[in-house]
């Protein structure tokens, strides 16, 4: 496995070492140990499933009172994935990142507890995989806008506008939102 960081230094890509043959390819997807030293007693407690349609956007999603780590990948199709760094005392508070996982290229994102996450579908269909490192709590679900000029993402729209929960579409703007201190 490979690991890199992004230019949010926290935010990491993972490419997995592919052993294949005329028979097909093997993966190993996750390792608890390549997180052990940056995160110690992280713990992944559930694995979330999406499928969705071309020009989706799913996010940008976030939890204040019990923020979750996601390693996020696409088992089939081609996605955007961001992640927005939403603690105040940051470095990189309001910047982002963004990277094309695809089944092709079967990287993953690593994003830590603290930041906003998002996904925007390109191709036909997308399904995503994510384990998140706590559990998901209705009641401390957040949205921000997706288009919101204070950040300002390049997402790469095959769709405009594109497709929307009614959450995601009167999500708060970055400005009014409670975010990390």
């Amino acid at each position: 496995m490979q690991i890199s960081e992004t230019a949010l230094n926290e935010v990491w890509v993972l490419e997995p070492t592919l052993h294949g043959d005329k028979r097909g390819y093997f993966l190993e997807a996750f390792r608890e140990s390549y997180f052990a030293d940056a995160y110690p007693g992280l713990r992944f407690v559930q694995d979330n499933e999406s499928k969705s349609s071309r020009g989706t956007l799913r996010g940008l999603h976030y939890q204040l009172r019990f923020p979750q780590g996601k390693l996020v990948r696409a088992i089939s199709g081609e996605i955007f994935d961001v992640a927005v760094d939403l603690r105040r005392s940051s470095p990189t508070f309001g910047q982002w990142v963004g990277e094309i996982l695809s089944d092709s290229n079967r990287k993953q994102l690593w994003i830590p507890p603290g930041f906003g996450h998002g996904i925007y579908i390109l191709s036909e269909t997308a399904l995503v995989a994510y384990k998140c490192s706590e559990y998901y709590h209705p009641e401390d679900d957040h949205s921000l806008a997706w288009n919101d000029p204070d950040l300002a993402i390049s997402w790469p729209l095959v769709l405009d506008p594109p497709l929307l929960s009614e959450k995601d579409r009167v999500a708060k703007s970055f400005r009014e939102a409670k975010l990390f201190e």
